[in-house]
């Protein structure tokens, strides 16, 4: 070593920086190969999605920009790396010290790197976006995620752990082979190389002279979700997660300041409520609602269907998968114009069970200020007598169910090991015959009692990894574990389950709701791709007139409108519309929130709201989006709704 630093001229340039830099050398060739690393993956990425690339003419954009973002969380690993290293170069000594932990830290962040980047093809095959909140919410609960992932999902473990090995192996040999302890240059140079690293790096982390630093929003230029996705790396995109999560921002943060006053201004106008009166400041969207329902005291079932989408449904124009489901639609009161207000299981308990509207935050059914005192239609109930109860053939913890419902009216929680009977046990828990099997059973069971009853039933079976009993269906797919094979299977439990039900002692004095909690797998090239939230509804029960509904309604609509066919009056917080009751075409309206991307839709067109930017409106039509003019006035609407939901929860108001 000593002889290539008395002589220089006899070194490569690579070898010049190396020894010129010292122990920063190792540094940079972490920065610059993580880079390549980055940007090959997402070059790979692209081609992969080219046809979106291609119709959003981004392909330079997205790997500029793209590095752009790479630099940005790479500068940070670097910086902190730098500040310890230097004194590594200015005290020559205390450089095999700090080899070890150097070491460490690129390898652990360079192995991070890479196996996110080799999972994204996953995520992106399940969600269209790259991995992100939702990423980081199924790490909460290992037991349910590794079973789903054992059974359905063997060879990307294998490829994921295969990664990991291969990375880690990959990262200590590079850094090894390129740690130099020893900076060839005077001190006045080591300081002004030092100094300068650091300044390259607190530039490259902000990636901005602007009043904030780089963010996805600033990045982002199309209309194609999954495009502006592919921009970010999945580390930052993570990572990014974690920090909203942490933070709970409210809606504000995203589209904008709106005053409490406008807020509540404008979504008690867009209520079909005439004539309201708002009297409680600690509640001031909860009014007295009259009930349409003549008989008061009726059962209310609400039988939650997992990951059913309206493309599985065959009556809604979807696959051919459903027959029960259809048949029952023509005894029941069937809406044809249903939109979930989300994408994931929580999201659409929270709307079907408390009418709350989406926020870009967390469901209420997981934030720690909606544990107790936040309004449901168990809580209702339970203050009407009613026996309110949750059955499910997994582990009710799961996404913090079980706390949010016994905080909230349900005092009565059936779940898995409480199962009288499990035929079949899937990753998920008891099949749905099993699961319907324990309603049937519990139903009967409280139908002798002197209380009505208000159950909520989530189905399980028509998730992935999509596992259910052989020999009870012929099969769509020819492999068995498939998205539409798993929904035929849900769909014969049903029907089994209906059958049972229509001649048991408790038809007769219930109302049942049929409804999915989300779509099976949301993706397509637009901001929020509507046609995926698009979900079947249908209300059935002894004295349910059939009917096809084709209004456009939200998931926000059914509570209030199952409490009014029950014969429930009372206060009530919601915003959604009494389906009972003539709601005029300008009042009908969805929304959906896509991860930070919000939609709220009309008859007529829809607006999207993204975060830090301008809101945008379209014709949304034969599924197709097509740019109009903004509407400022849906614009507003859409903002105090989005808006309302984070305020309502951060300040007690929905109770």
């Amino acid at each position: 070593m000593n002889n290539a630093l008395n002589n220089p001229d006899s070194l490569s340039l690579l070898a010049r920086l190396k020894h010129f830099f010292g122990p920063n050398w190792v540094i940079i060739v972490f920065f610059t190969s993580t880079l390549l690393l980055l940007s090959c993956s997402r070059l790979m990425l692209m081609i992969w999605q080219a046809e979106r690339v291609n119709a959003s003419e981004g392909w330079l954009q997205v790997l500029l920009s793209g590095m752009r973002i790479d630099a940005s969380i790479l500068s940070y690993v670097a910086l902190l790396a730098l500040l310890v290293t230097s004194i590594a170069v200015l005290v020559r000594r205390t450089a095999k010290y700090i080899y070890p932990l150097l070491l460490i830290w690129l390898s652990v962040f360079f192995v991070i790197f890479a196996y996110l980047e080799v999972i994204t093809p996953s995520f992106i095959l399940e969600y269209d976006l790259r991995p992100n909140r939702l990423f980081v919410e199924y790490l909460i609960y290992p037991k349910e995620i590794s079973a789903m992932l054992w059974s359905g999902y063997k060879l990307e473990i294998f490829i994921a752990s295969s990664t990991l090995v291969i990375a880690t192996i990959v990262a200590l040999k590079l850094f090894r082979s390129q740690w130099q302890e020893r900076s060839s240059a005077s001190l006045a140079l080591r300081s002004i190389s030092i100094l300068l690293l650091i300044s390259l790096s607190v530039v490259g982390a902000r990636s901005s002279f602007g009043h904030r630093p780089i963010n996805p929003a600033m990045v982002a230029f199309s209309t194609d979700h999954l495009i502006n996705d592919l921009i970010l790396n999945s580390t930052y995109s993570v990572g990014f997660a974690i920090n909203g999560l942490g933070a709970e921002k409210s809606s504000e943060r995203y589209y904008g300041e709106m005053d409490d006053s406008e807020v509540l201004e404008v979504v008690r106008q867009s209520s079909n409520m005439q004539g309201a009166q708002y009297q409680d400041p600690s509640a001031p969207t909860s009014t007295y609602r009259q009930a349409t329902g003549k008989a008061s005291g009726k059962n209310i079932v609400i039988l939650l269907q997992e990951s059913l989408g309206a493309r599985y449904v065959g009556a809604l124009g979807g696959l051919p998968l459903t027959p029960h489901l259809d048949k029952l639609m023509h005894e029941g009161w069937n809406f044809t114009n249903l939109y979930a207000t989300g994408t994931r299981s929580v999201r659409g308990i929270e709307a079907v069970l408390t009418g709350f509207t989406p926020t870009p935050s967390r469901s209420v059914v997981k934030l720690s200020k909606s544990q107790t005192n936040f309004f449901s239609m168990a809580s209702m109930l339970t203050d009407q007598g009613y026996h309110s109860q949750f059955i499910y053939g997994g582990e009710s913890h799961f996404d913090n169910m079980k706390s949010f419902f016994l905080g909230n009216g349900f005092s009565d929680i059936v779940d898995g090991p409480r199962f009288e009977k499990i035929d079949f046990e899937a990753s998920w828990g008891a099949s749905d015959e099993d699961l319907y099997d324990q309603a049937h059973f519990e139903f009967e069971r409280l139908a002798k009692g002197d209380k009505p009853f208000f159950s909520l039933v989530f189905t399980s079976s028509n998730h992935s990894p999509y596992e259910f009993p052989e020999g009870k269906i012929e099969l769509y797919d020819e492999e068995p574990q498939t998205r539409n094979n798993a929904a035929k299977y849900a769909d014969y439990a049903l029907g089994a389950f209906m059958q049972k039900a229509k001649k048991s002692s408790y038809w007769k004095d219930t109302i049942f709701i049929v409804v999915a909690d989300h779509d099976s797998r949301v993706h397509g090239a637009s901001l929020v791709p509507i046609e995926y939230f698009r979900i079947p509804g249908l209300i059935l029960g002894e004295g349910i007139e059939p009917k096809t509904d084709p209004r456009l309604i939200s998931h926000i609509d059914l509570a209030p409108t199952l409490l009014s066919l029950a014969g429930i009056s009372g206060d009530t917080p919601m915003l959604g519309h009494d389906l009972t009751r003539e709601v005029p075409v300008e009042k009908q309206r969805a929304m959906m929130q896509y991860d930070k991307n919000f939609a709220y839709m009309t008859t007529e067109s829809v607006t999207v709201l993204q975060p830090e930017k301008a809101p945008l409106t379209f014709e949304y039509k034969d599924k197709k989006f097509n740019a109009l003019p903004l509407d400022k006035e849906q614009a507003r609407k859409a903002r105090a709704h989005v808006i309302f939901g984070s305020k309502a929860y951060d300040n007690g108001w929905y109770h």
